[in-house]
């Protein structure tokens, strides 16, 4: 079987992945995503924030550890120039109040307290969903995170690696 060629990026992030500690809390995540390489851990916080998103949804991606890099992931879309989902990502991350919090026990507390029987009324992310996954669509087929991932690495790939 024929694995398909990785992107860029995805290189260029592939030891991020077994650096940085989302499962053991915010100080632990700061202290492990803070020795990466900006660029690193940007792609980083961004890939790993669109993956929670399209697999299902801000909900799971704030119900989950993957919660505790939503200002990295922010600041991330920002540089990137993916501003509409950065936008997305703001916009549900006020939903928590200020400041932000990074611990999953905080963010599920509040988001069990919504009511509701459909996920229309449960999820207080419902109508960001749908302009989130727009803000990553290009045209035809394409995919603008991997686009811009791919050009916001490429000027480092030497050390981004």
């Amino acid at each position: 079987m024929h694995e398909r060629q990785r992107e860029p990026y995805e290189v260029a992030i592939a030891e991020a992945w077994h650096q940085v500690d989302i499962y053991h809390g915010a100080d632990r995540f700061l202290r492990t995503f803070g020795g990466l390489d900006p660029i690193v851990g940007a792609v980083f916080a961004a890939n790993f924030c669109q993956s929670e998103v399209r697999n299902g949804g801000l909900h799971q991606f704030f119900s989950n550890p993957t919660g505790v890099l939503a200002p990295e992931a922010l600041a991330a879309f920002r540089a990137m120039a993916l501003l509409d989902a950065a936008q997305a990502v703001e916009e549900a991350m006020f939903y928590f109040g200020t400041p932000y919090p990074r611990e999953i026990q905080e963010r599920q507390v509040r988001l069990a307290a919504v009511p509701g029987k459909s996920r229309a009324e449960w999820d207080p992310f419902y109508n960001l969903d749908p302009r989130f996954y727009g803000a990553l669509r290009g045209p035809g087929d394409s995919d603008r995170f991997v686009e811009a991932a791919n050009s916001f690495v490429a000027p480092q790939s030497g050390r981004a690696r």
